[in-house]
């Protein structure tokens, strides 16, 4: 029996899939790590502690699964996609990754937007903002004069993870797509673009497909893994894709609600839709996008609250589900790190308003819940303003759809059912995308028969949705009230 592993690296963890020729999932394990906030606006991650995260991850699903490492006739790595990391000559990082929510680069992006906007916007269906890669090299070159001049190769997540097992320097297609420094109407790196950012081409990785078996498995990468050298490693691609895929989302007009670190609604599309509100990808399936909205603080909303205030999951969710919808006032909202749609905006805060003596932890608990449902749901306000038509039962993705009492949040407060399989982690989606580069699968369609296994709908219930949309409205009141103030800052 053939087996297939896919590893995904988000915004803090790394969850490693290993399925079978069959679509079966063999084993599964996960290893957190931290995210890093050295000042004001500032995320970044160590590259270190990917790797460290690879290796116990490999170490631990070889283990759990009980194969032998030679069994293992694929691998494929995701990420979130537009973390950039650079490096020296010598392929060595020069400081930390910055993490795509970054927003240092505010005062950069919005130069871009002044000096260029429409001449990016053209080429790469999006308008600067702080989350891609263009204006975070300004900053770098400002901010960071020494390692700018010192850098020599920049890498994305996935790339510089799946350069320690390899040793080859490449990037895929839909990685590129969000580093503002792709043309994606020619599909090349653009020598305007990188001309922006003051640097080279040359310091970009090659562009290949996914699906592109680049190399393999060295010895030294094997020794620190368990994994076998030699066995073969594809290009990859980015977390939300993989997460679409693993969903079973191949065909126009599907749709995925995304509860991970960040939250994302995304349709299939047979072409981009270039728009302020949307961020625009290709599919793995060809001739086909997946168009969406972007929440910044999702699942980390959840994850800074449980780090922060202390208690589990579970235990927090039990206490949640005991509080009245609206939380008797109290309204989070989850800009942690500013938010992309509709307001793209680096400047927002995250907040609790409305907050009285009657309330406590379960309160703060399920008004944290539901303002990242009610961010969700200005997305979705966005899509359905361009008339971009999608079904309306969509495939619930990401780790915060695993908790019952969010999922249904979230159907009631966008509207939609929500239909769950087995797992739709990226890592299913990324071993999925290996099997296909190794021939055990035919195409996507042929992966998605055997590998995703439907499991539960949540069907949104009409009544809490009108006593949702009734604090929404408050909801976005306050943002008005408050976006001038922390604009002013």
């Amino acid at each position: 029996m053939k087996y297939l592993l896919g590893i995904d690296f988000g915004g803090g963890a790394s969850k490693a899939t290993l399925i079978n020729d069959l679509g079966s999932i063999a084993a599964e394990n996960t290893t957190e790590y931290p995210t890093l906030y050295p000042e004001q606006r500032a995320c970044e991650q160590s590259p270190d502690d990917w790797i460290k995260a690879l290796c116990e991850n490999t170490a631990a699903i070889i283990e759990k699964s009980g194969i032998n490492a030679s069994d293992i006739a694929c691998i494929a790595i995701d990420s979130a996609t537009h973390t950039f990391l650079p490096c020296d000559g010598n392929y060595k990082p020069l400081i930390n990754a910055v993490h795509w929510t970054d927003t240092r680069s505010r005062g950069e992006a919005a130069s871009l937007l002044k000096e260029h906007g429409e001449e990016i916007f053209k080429a790469t269906f999006h308008k600067p903002d702080t989350i891609w890669t263009l204006p975070q090299l300004l900053w770098l070159k400002s901010n960071r004069p020494n390692v700018f001049e010192k850098m020599q190769h920049i890498f994305f997540e996935k790339d510089y993870i799946r350069y320690f097992l390899t040793g080859v320097f490449c990037t895929d297609y839909i990685e590129a797509q969000g580093s503002m420094l792709f043309d994606c109407r020619s599909m090349k790196w653009s020598d305007d673009l990188c001309g922006f950012a003051g640097i080279d081409i040359s310091v970009l990785p090659h562009i290949v497909s996914p699906t592109d078996i680049i190399g393999s498995v060295t010895e030294s990468a094997a020794k620190l893994t368990g994994l076998k050298a030699g066995t073969p490693v594809i290009c990859g691609t980015t977390d939300t894709c993989m997460e679409v895929f693993a969903s079973g989302a191949t065909e126009k007009g599907d749709v995925t609600v995304k509860l991970a670190t960040a939250g994302r609604i995304c349709v299939i599309t047979d072409r981009p839709y270039p728009d302020r509100d949307l961020v625009n990808y290709s599919h793995i399936a060809k001739g086909l996008w997946y168009p969406g909205t972007a929440t910044k603080a999702c699942a980390a909303s959840y994850r800074w609250y449980r780090d922060t205030f202390g208690g589990e999951y579970k235990e927090l969710d039990e206490a949640a589900a005991g509080v009245p919808i609206g939380c008797e006032g109290m309204i989070y909202h989850p800009y942690l790190n500013g938010e992309l749609t509709p307001y793209a905006d680096p400047m927002l805060c995250g907040s609790f308003t409305g907050i009285r003596a009657t309330h406590n932890k379960a309160y703060f608990t399920r008004a944290v819940l539901e303002g990242v449902c009610y961010s969700l749901l200005d997305s979705k306000l966005a899509l359905d303003k361009l008339n971009i038509s999608y079904k309306d039962t969509a495939a619930a993705i990401g780790g915060g759809t695993k908790g019952k009492l969010w999922r249904q949040m979230a159907s009631d407060v966008l509207g939609l059912s929500l239909k769950t399989s087995e797992s739709s982690d990226s890592s299913l989606g990324s071993a999925m995308l290996a099997g296909i580069a190794a021939g055990v699968f035919a195409d996507p369609a042929d992966a998605v028969k055997r590998c995703v296994k439907p499991k539960s709908v949540t069907v949104s219930n009409p009544e809490n949705t009108e006593k949702y949309r009734k604090v929404f409205e408050e909801y976005k009141k306050i943002h008005d009230a408050l976006a001038p103030i922390y604009d002013a800052r």
